[in-house]
């Protein structure tokens, strides 16, 4: 109990400092710290990063920086493709799976790295943005092509959300950064009120599949996430982005050498 009570304020501290994108580690860390399987690791790592997402949300919601109509349509597109994720996710084997995390974390760890080098660009001086936001009220200014990039925006996270039980901060922050010029603080907060609903939603694909979860450390894991998640929120307002961004990274390349590791040695 210990050990996972551990393990979810250390997912929610760096799901609170790196806005979105730290619910990827919630998997991994139930992998390697108590032994589970993917299977069994996911649907309570979505629980856990739902509702440290959901934390944050609300906190985005009060200070009016969630985009709830973009928000929305992710979610409509994104929670029937859970469904599809969970299957898939039955049929692959472990050592697939494992490589396929490992895989997906490696990538997010190279974007990291490469923007950290980088100086950003400033979204709302990229001309280039599909969805726009119009400056006199805040809100996206709608068309085909910014429901299309929303929407399928949306499916993808879904689909990655059954799949692997991670949240899908790593598919919806480089998205909306790439192709909106939303701010930084409305991407990272519309991202997590989508995580925490299409988390949801795959945790509930994954039940109506068969996964069975063991509710008191769900609950333990859960809660200590929401409570990490807070601390990671006050921590972020004093230390540097770019700095949080090497560490995570370095963090991410690391254990996923380690589950590349253990996907060889899974025989």
């Amino acid at each position: 109990m210990l050990i996972s009570l551990l393990l979810g304020v250390l997912v929610g501290a760096v799901l609170g400092l790196t806005g979105a994108g730290g619910g990827i580690l919630a998997v991994p860390a139930l992998v390697v710290g108590l032994g589970w399987t993917m299977q069994q690791a996911a649907p309570v790592a979505l629980i856990a990063v739902a509702g440290g997402a959901a934390v944050g949300a609300a906190e985005g919601l009060h200070r009016r920086l969630v985009r709830y109509k973009a928000a929305v349509l992710m979610v409509a597109c994104g929670v029937p493709m859970t469904s599809l994720g969970v299957r898939v996710a039955q049929v692959l084997p472990q050592r697939m799976l494992l490589a396929l995390f490992a895989a997906v974390m490696l990538l997010v760890a190279a974007r990291l790295l490469h923007q950290a080098r980088r100086a950003p660009l400033r979204a709302a001086d990229d001309p280039g943005a599909i969805g726009r936001i119009d400056p006199a009220t805040g809100r996206f200014i709608w068309s085909w092509p910014t429901a299309l990039l929303l929407g399928s925006t949306g499916a993808l996270t879904g689909f990655m959300t059954g799949l692997l039980g991670v949240g899908g901060g790593f598919v919806i922050v480089p998205m909306l950064r790439r192709f909106t010029n939303l701010t930084m603080h409305g991407i990272v907060a519309t991202s997590l009120l989508v995580i925490a609903l299409v988390g949801f939603g795959g945790m509930v694909s994954a039940v109506l599949h068969g996964r069975v979860l063991p509710l008191e450390l769900t609950a333990l894991f859960t809660a200590a996430t929401a409570c990490g998640m807070l601390v990671g929120r006050r921590a972020s307002l004093h230390l540097s982005a770019r700095h949080v961004q090497l560490a995570f990274s370095i963090v991410l390349i690391v254990v996923a050498l380690d589950l590349v590791a253990k996907a060889v040695l899974n025989r």
